[in-house]
């Protein structure tokens, strides 16, 4: 049996393009590893992951020439044990930053509208907590479609609860609400009290449409990997200033053009 697509749309909407680009993206897929080792879409990438620590030297190499002048972003796919249990990914990447001496940070992104349903937000939070333990970087967790929020349901309790990660004992109340998490009431509150033991977990918001909320998560990360205090001498003496009191960083003084400034550091 073979399966397509039929593409349609009036005159210049775009359907060579997407064609073109769906192609692309179906070429790379890599279900030829799947189909070779007769994985699923998990198994593949775990595959994929463990033969790419096995040639680390091939990247390294991709990347030599890119490190001088470019700013790096690495998009890694969804499933999360690459991140929480597994260890290719994470040896990838402490090989890449000894090796080529990159600063990086790691950006969890988490879907805003988690939020509405309180137990959805728990395992949210444990993931998150999992992943900083795990992978041992420089960690920014991100609410991100933030301005969606509440499509999916009014939020129980203002937003700073959840960006803050405030008292869980509060969301007890909603879990009972649903049969399903009242009967797992004490691993919820014992799951609630590991997160507030370790109190790690935060989140920053993200509308991706909305400039100022761009560049103030732009401003975070930079500090979280030091790029902006790349350009200070690295002496005891100029980062002791920094530590006594806030300076008045041209960096917040005009964010709009540090966010044109990044946004071509990163297109560049």
């Amino acid at each position: 049996m073979v399966f397509g697509q039929v593409v349609i749309g009036p005159p210049g909407s775009g359907k060579t393009t997407y064609c073109n680009g769906m192609s692309q993206f179906l070429k790379l897929i890599g279900s030829d590893v799947m189909a070779e080792h007769s994985l699923g879409p998990n198994g593949g990438l775990v595959y994929c992951m463990d033969y790419l620590e096995k040639n680390i030297d091939w990247l390294e190499k991709k990347l030599e020439p890119l490190v001088k002048d470019h700013y790096l972003l690495f998009d890694f796919p969804g499933q999360v044990e690459l991140f929480f249990l597994h260890s290719s990914a994470k040896n990838v990447i402490m090989k890449l930053i000894k090796k080529l001496n990159l600063r990086l940070v790691a950006v969890h992104l988490v879907d805003a509208h988690l939020c509405s349903d309180p137990g959805k937000y728990v395992s949210s939070l444990l993931l998150s907590l999992s992943t900083m333990l795990h992978m041992e970087l420089p960690h920014v967790n991100v609410l991100s479609k933030i301005d969606l929020i509440e499509n999916y349901g009014k939020l129980a309790f203002n937003l700073d609860f959840y960006t803050d990660v405030q008292d869980l004992s509060y969301l007890q109340h909603h879990l009972d609400q649903d049969p399903r998490s009242a009967k797992y009431r004490k691993l919820t509150k014992e799951l609630c009290d590991v997160i507030e033991d370790y109190s790690l977990v935060n989140f920053s918001t993200l509308d991706i449409q909305d400039k100022e909320s761009v560049g103030n998560l732009v401003k975070l990360i930079d500090k979280c990997n030091g790029y902006i205090f790349a350009g200070i001498e690295a002496s005891a003496v100029e980062f002791s200033k920094i530590a006594v009191g806030p300076l008045d960083w041209d960096y917040y003084r005009y964010p709009f053009l540090i966010l044109l400034l990044n946004l071509l550091r990163i297109c560049g």
